[in-house]
């Protein structure tokens, strides 16, 4: 009996990491749920992705909403009845609207925007689909964090990307956590400085540079590491 084909779900991947992450993924023979919240640009990815031989479909997802991410795990229980890995993607960088990137010029509702997408969402998404990698005790969540939210080193500038990166982190090792002593593996990764989007063009990694350690650490084996921090396939400082 031929092996049963791994499914996975990308946040935020209409674009940069996360559509590169896609293409990677179902180049190693995983299906792959791409999503986003531009539902156009997402169709429009998940095309490219299949007109290059690979199989990709989309699904819409504002990870901010509850119900967009209720929608989303019943189409998943329903579709294909697992998910194996989950890729917790979608981000903002808000910071840049701030005058002068000081935490006492920080406006609130930057800082809640910023919460509810990059630190709200993967844990509304965390709670709706790691109960369905329970189900055959199989799982790798990966959370697409940033170095500038190590606490050991915290520094100024771009605080609600800072703040909510660092929840992020702690999202990351309460659910490693609590999920020891199963096969349901979650952990954080810097991917570093990537010319995307949010990057910029004078950052000093490329797309692909950018998810090799996304994409290792959504195929661990069994017996990989869990409730950990990594850059270039190598454990951080939290």
């Amino acid at each position: 009996m031929s092996e049963v084909k791994k499914v996975a779900l990308v946040t935020g991947a209409n674009r940069g990491l996360g559509l590169e992450t896609c293409r990677q993924l179902a180049k190693q023979n995983i299906k792959v749920i791409l999503t986003s919240r531009n539902e156009e640009k997402g169709k429009l990815a998940a095309d490219k992705l299949r007109a290059e031989g690979l199989h990709v479909i989309y699904h819409s997802l504002d990870v901010t909403n509850p119900d967009s991410v209720a929608r989303l795990a019943e189409f998943v229980k329903s579709q294909f009845g697992r998910l194996d890995i989950l890729i917790n993607n979608a981000g903002v960088l808000l910071d840049y609207a701030e005058s002068d990137g000081s935490i006492f010029n920080l406006k609130l509702k930057t800082l809640q925007s910023t919460l509810e997408t990059n630190t709200i969402g993967p844990l509304l998404l965390c709670q709706a689909l790691i109960p369905i990698m329970k189900q055959h005790n199989y799982g790798r969540v990966v959370n697409v964090s940033s170095g500038a939210g190590q606490l050991h080193d915290m520094s100024t500038g771009y605080p609600s990307y800072r703040i909510s990166k660092t929840a992020l982190n702690a999202v990351t090792r309460i659910f490693a956590n609590e999920l020891e002593g199963t096969n349901i593996l979650v952990n954080a990764v810097c991917p570093g400085w990537v010319r995307t989007d949010m990057g910029g063009a004078n950052a000093t990694r490329t797309v692909e540079q950018g998810v090799d350690s996304i994409v290792w650490l959504a195929t661990l084996a069994d017996d990989g590491p869990t409730s950990s921090f990594f850059r270039d396939r190598q454990p951080i400082e939290w």
